[in-house]
Order: C-alpha cells, then structure tokens, then sequence
C-alpha cells in the first residue's frame, strides 16, 4: 500500500512539470501562491528571536543603576538624558562626560565624542541632513563625527545620539543624570510583572486572526488550476487507472506544487529579510539579521505545508466524479447542505461560551479553548461562504449581458468564486472582531492624565542652576507661544537631615500663583500657606510663623550641604487650594520672589507651563529648540489628555505590523488567484470576442464576479466578526459595544484591495481577448 501510495504521487510530480508550457505556468502560479503563504509563515516563526534580539540590544546599552550610588573612578560614566522628539519621532539621546581613562564606551561607538561633537544614528543623520530635519538641526547642532555602530541601535530606523558633555556632576541625581561604571542591565528583575489574563487573551486571539487567512490562502493556493487538472485526470482514466489511483495522482501533483512553493517561500523569505532593514512600520523597524527563523517551527511548516497540500486536495475531490469520457463537475452540482457547516461555528461558540464572565480576575484563560474556538468560527466562514454565494448567486437573473454573463459563470462554478474570496473574509472577520476586542478594553489600559489642556500644552523643567526669569522669557518670545506660568518648587523639612514633617514650596509671582490657589490680595513679599488641599496634611503641622525651616533637606543616600534655612514669616497669609494646570492641587508654601531669600533659590526646580498657540505650525518644536538654548538638561514635555499602558500599546502595535503584512499576502494571493482563473478562461474570452461580443461587455461582466462574492463574504465576515467580537467581549467582564465606523472601515479595507486586484488584472484580461487566444497546443 505504501509502495502504491508513492509511486502515484511520484507519478502526480511528474505529471505536474511534464504538461509543457501550460503545465509550468500552472506550477509557478501554484508555487507562488503557496510560496507568499509560506514566507509569511516564516516571517512569523522569526518574530520571536527578533523581538529577543530588539531586546538585547536594548538591555545592552541600558545606562540605569541601581543600589547605592557608584563612587566616582577612573572607570565611571556620567550620563545625562537628552532625549527629544521631533513632530511624531522620538529621538534617544545620551550626553556622557567620561570621568576616567578606563570609563565605559556605548554599544557601537568606538570613541567618546568631545564637547560640541555627537556622534549618530544614520536614519537620524539622514533626518538631519534632510529640508525637513532644519528645526532639528537647530536643536543639535553640535558637529557630527562618526555613526553609531549596529550594535548599539535596536533597529535601522531608530534615531538616537550621542554627545560629549562637560560639568554633569552637580546635576548628578540617580535620574536623568546618573554615573555608572558599564553599560547594560546591572540587575534585571527576574520577578517582573506577569501579563495580565486579558492582555494575555489579546496576544492569542491577535496570532490566530493574523495566521488564519494565511493557511486559508495555502489551501486556496494548491487548489490552483483545479478544473483543467480535473479534464487531465479523466484522460488517465481512459488508459486504465482507479479512481483512487487517479486521486493519489492528483494529490502528487499538489505535493509538487507545494514543495515548489516551499523553495519559493524561502526565496521569498530571504528577499524579504534583506528588504526589511529598509522598512519601518508604525515605529519599528529590525535589521535583516534579527529576522531568525526558530528549527523547530521552520521544520512544522516545512512539514505541514505539503501534507496540507496533499489533505486539502483528496478532500476537495471527494465530491468530483472523474470518468473516462469527462467529469460530472461540468453538471449542475447537488445543493450544498447548510447543516454540518453550522456545525463549526457553532463549535466555536460552543468552547468559548465557559468563559464568558471570567474577567481578569479569575485568572488566564484556558488558552486552547481559546484558540480552538477562534478557529473554528473563522473556519465557518470558509465553509458558509460556498453556501451563501450559491444560494444567492441561484436566485440572481434579469439584467444586461454582463450582468448575465457574471451570473452564469457564478451559478455553474460558485465553489471557486467563494474560494478566491474566503481568505480576504476570514481576515476581515478576525479584524473586526479583534477591533471591537481592543475597543472594548481600551479603557482599562488608558487613563487621564488630568493635564488641563485648555490653561498649557506643554510642561518645561528647568535645571535648578538656571535662573527661572530668564528662561520663562525667552519662553514668552518664542514663537507660537500665547503664554507662560513659571513656577520655582522645592520642599522644605522641618530639619537639617531626615526630617519627619515638611511639605511644599512654590514661588511664582502673584499672577501665576492664582493659577493653583484662592488668594487674598496679593503683592509682591506675601507668602501664603495653602489649606485644604487633597492629601496634603503636613502643612498645617508647619505653618506655624516664626517657624525656622529647611529647604532642600539632605536624606540618607543624598548629597548634603545643600540646605538652606528659612523662617516662616509672622505675617503668612491663608490660600484655599484650587486644581492647577496640572489637574490636581498643592499644598504647602507659595512664596512670592521678593519674600524668598536669594540663597534659597538654587534649592529649587524651575517648571513653566506653556499656552501655545494652535495656529502657529510647528510650535511644539519652536519650544523644544528655546528650552534645548537654555540649557542641555532642560526638559519639556508635551500634554495629552489621556496614556496608554505600554504593554497594551505594544500589542495593539505588533497587531497593526502584522495586519499591513497579511494585508499584502491577501493582495498578492488574490492577484494570482484571478491571474490564473482569466489564463483557465483564455478561450472563452476569446471566442466571445471573435463572435462580435464586446470587450467592454466582457470586462464588466468580469467585475461583476469579482464584485458579487466579495459583497457576499464581507457580509457574512461582518455577522461572524461581530458575534466573535461580543463573545470576546463577554469574556473579559466588558460591555458589548460596536463600533459601527471601525467595522465599516475594515470591511472597507478589505473592498479596497480586493478592488486594487482587480484593477491590476485588467490588462491581463484585455490580453486574452486577442484572438491569439483562440491558439492551442
């Protein structure tokens, strides 16, 4: 029986490349449709080890301590964070100050630039050199002297820098500023925190969304060419085979196809690695070498490929009749039964239903339930379709000749038309229920940041070496700037060292401090205490007048020295806090300049608070540069309303990376999918148009076979894709909501490239109404 069994699907091989001309172009288009899947597949089993690889990198180059404070040597580091961002880009940056001969270089930098010097990253220095990097430019304008290495970048597309720097040490604080003594991570926590059970659930559902069309289009792939190779089997019919023998024959021939598109997945795999280190999607980019695909899942799919290739096939003849004199497929077919093909979906519903109301609370979910019963609900999509477009397509009739032209060749091959179209429903299912999934659990990972965007959209820190008038004016006279409140803040103990009571200090002038709290009448010398402010109990243990206090007091671990002693006033007024730009309210001191002595002064931080003006283009970046003037550490930031988890970000990003690629495998399938069905059509299109029919006629009628199943299965992908989304839903403890626009956007989506296909196809289709058509072999 083994012997049997290969010596017919030896006989398939051959028969596969030995048909001519027309026999290899079946192969290839076979082939290269396998072969898109497959590198898809190999995309995916890489994924891993380059998310490991980003990870190393970034571990690597870590400039963080932790412990007790490293003693200065001549191995240490002063490092300063001088990261920026430019419109959407965000810029890593490094200023170092080496403070010994034996100091640590960074990963992928052979030298530690001087002052005024920097050394790069080549997107950054393309981004420099660029007409749109001059507001940049301007921000960094220290001179370029090397590039920084491959090893010191998580991805070719990633902008970062270094810069020699100078005199970093009184702004050594553990934060932005730190020594160290190496580079990379000095004690990872091994104890990090887990994912939690529905970030975990978003992970699974997302890899079986993204993988599903993929082995829906390999299995629409190998099936390629299938009714002349029906034609061809019934030939060996006539000289003596079975027809199980004639089966076996025809599962060798999808054996080869499949092998071939394994080697063409390969080669696709590997044009791509090397392409990808030119490619950025959504902020991420990796090099060509991080792309590694794990033995052990390169060896299932180079397995399961062709075995599937094999299943698929014997499973789509079990309903075709092959004889000697032809094949009863050219009949009309007996009516598909609906019954068993509910059966998956409901299935589906069925493995998922036990978890619905498990929440987060109730730990992971039961990951194989998960996957099973995602599958089987995109599955029945795959297995309804042929049901709905025949039981449609049935009762379409009257119209032009297009029209009735599209509607025949529906109604006698269906079957084919539903399989061109599954793989775009399956993902246009699974993107509309992983749309709702995410929408629906959005607002557990994003909260407020409670900024008042209506009062400042930006936030400045300034070192506190830097006089604050000086920097909140040349703030007030950038450009796009309707505003500034400045702040100087600090915090004042009631001893020298450790002390066990103290709260805040603010100063600011009159017009700023009634910004953050209720005054009386104010003049320059007030000094108010703050009552009534959330969570502040310490000032009313404090505010006593005559009180002798201490701003900046030192701690264990801190440096000393820098206390500065202040009374409290005798003639200290009472504020009523009020909810400041920030969203939230202070208490303390709030001190006017003239009531603050000049000593205290370096003992506290600048903050501005500025009110840009929205129809200035890039203001944003007109106060990056003024606060990059004013000096190196200054730090703005910009507000937004609300923040992300990162986690939940990260995912939400690794899934739209993942979506633009199988968007593209639904395109490039679908394009080899029509190719083929026009190249199996030559003759009849040309015969048409030799008997005086057309072209225009033709091509219309053409796009209506495109254009009815695609609605079909957007319809139906749409139903399933909400009953998944709900279920989902139910799942994680969230209200079922549908959000109508993302729905109609991916089903719009998935119409846009099924439209693009079809406009590519058109001139292959005017080709074949040539009557060179009409020539056979």
């Amino acid at each position: 029986m083994r012997g049997r069994w290969a010596r017919d699907l030896a006989m398939g091989v051959r028969f596969a490349f030995a048909g001519g001309r027309e026999g290899w172009g079946r192969a290839l288009l076979t082939a290269v449709g396998v072969g898109l899947g497959v590198a898809l597949l190999l995309l995916t089993t890489a994924l891993p080890n380059a998310l490991a690889a980003r990870e190393e990198r970034e571990q690597a180059r870590t400039d963080l301590t932790f412990g007790a404070p490293i003693p200065k040597g001549n191995d240490t580091l002063l490092v300063a964070e001088v990261g920026t961002d430019f419109r959407d880009l965000s810029i890593r940056g490094r200023e170092l100050e080496p403070e010994g001969p034996r100091a640590p270089l960074p990963p992928g930098v052979a030298e530690f630039p001087a002052e005024d010097e920097m050394v790069v990253s080549p997107a950054l220095e393309r981004l420099l050199e660029s007409d749109g990097g001059r507001l940049l430019r301007e921000r960094l304008p220290e001179r370029i002297v090397g590039t920084i290495g491959e090893s010191g970048l998580v991805g070719p597309a990633e902008l970062a820098f270094y810069r020699g720097g100078e005199g970093l040490a009184p702004y050594l604080d553990g934060g932005r500023v730190t020594r160290i003594d190496r580079f990379g991570e000095p004690d990872p926590d091994p104890s990090s925190e887990p994912l939690d059970p529905v970030l975990l659930l978003l992970i699974v559902v997302v890899l079986v969304v993204l993988l599903m069309p993929v082995a829906v289009f390999i299995a629409a792939a190998v099936r390629i060419g299938g009714e002349r190779r029906d034609r061809r089997l019934a030939a060996l019919r006539l000289v003596g085979s079975d027809s199980r023998m004639t089966r076996r024959i025809a599962a060798g021939e999808a054996l080869a196809g499949a092998l071939l598109g394994l080697v063409f997945g390969a080669g696709f795999f590997l044009l791509g690695r090397q392409a990808v280190g030119s490619v950025e999607l959504f902020s991420v980019s990796v090099f060509p070498d991080y792309l590694d695909p794990s033995p052990l899942l390169t060896l299932l799919v180079a397995v399961a490929v062709p075995a599937a290739a094999v299943l698929v096939t014997l499973f789509a003849l079990r309903g075709v009749v092959i004889e000697p004199l032809g094949v009863v497929r050219t009949a009309r077919p007996a009516r598909r039964r609906l019954w068993w093909r509910l059966l998956l979906p409901l299935g589906g519903l069925a493995m998922l239903s036990p978890m619905v109301g498990q929440g987060r609370e109730n730990g992971n979910f039961n990951t194989y339930l998960v996957v099973g019963g995602v599958m089987l609900l995109l599955v029945g999509v795959t297995t309804l379709l042929p049901w709905v477009v025949e039981a449609v397509v049935a009762r379409l009739g009257a119209g032009g000749v297009s029209w009735q032209l599209a509607v025949r060749r529906l109604q006698l091959s269906s079957g084919t038309a539903a399989r061109m179209v599954n793989g775009i429903a399956v993902a246009v299912a699974g993107a509309i229920a992983l749309q709702m999934l995410f929408s629906g659990v959005e607002s557990d990972y994003t909260e407020q940041t409670g900024y008042d965007l209506s009062r400042a959209q930006m936030q400045v820190s300034v070192p506190k070496e830097v006089p604050l008038d000086a920097a909140a004016g040349k703030l007030r006279s950038t450009e796009g700037v309707r505003g500034v409140l400045a702040y100087a803040e600090g915090y004042a103990g009631d001893r020298r060292r450790d002390p066990e009571h103290g709260t805040q200090v603010t100063v600011g002038d009159c017009a700023s401090l009634r910004e953050i709290a209720k005054l009386p009448a104010c003049r320059d010398g007030d000094v108010f205490a703050v009552h009534g402010a959330e969570y502040d109990t310490e000032t009313p243990l404090v505010a006593e007048p005559g009180r002798r206090l201490f701003l900046d007091p030192s701690y264990e671990g801190s440096p000393r020295g820098r206390e500065v002693a202040w009374t409290v006033p005798r003639d200290l007024k009472r504020a009523a806090a009020r909810v400041g730009p920030t969203g939230s309210d202070r208490g303390g001191f709030l001190i006017t300049p003239k009531a603050l002595p000049a000593a205290a002064a370096p003992a506290l931080e600048g903050e501005a608070y500025v009110k840009l003006d929205p129809a200035v283009p890039d203001a944003e970046e007109q106060v990056r540069n003024t606060a990059a003037a004013v000096h190196p550490l200054t730090y703005p930031l910009s507000w937004s309303g609300t923040q992300q988890s990162g986690r939940y970000t990260s995912i939400r990003t690794g899934l739209f990376v993942g979506a633009a690629c199988v968007l593209a495998l639904i395109g490039a399938s679908l394009l080899v999918s029509q190719l083929e069905q026009l190249r199996e059509r030559r003759k009849l299109l040309a015969s048409l148009v030799a008997f005086g029919t057309r072209r225009r006629t033709l091509t219309l009628s053409v796009l209506w076979q495109t254009a009815v199943p695609i609605a079909l299965g957007l319809v139906l992908a749409s139903v399933v894709g909400l009953a998944l989304g709900a279920v989902l839903l139910r799942m994680t403890s969230a209200s079922v909501r549908v959000d109508w626009a993302s729905v109609l956007s991916m089903t719009g989506i998935g119409a846009a490239v099924v439209l693009a296909v079809t406009l590519l196809s058109l001139p292959p289709l005017l080709r074949m109404m040539r009557p060179e058509g009409l020539r056979t072999e």
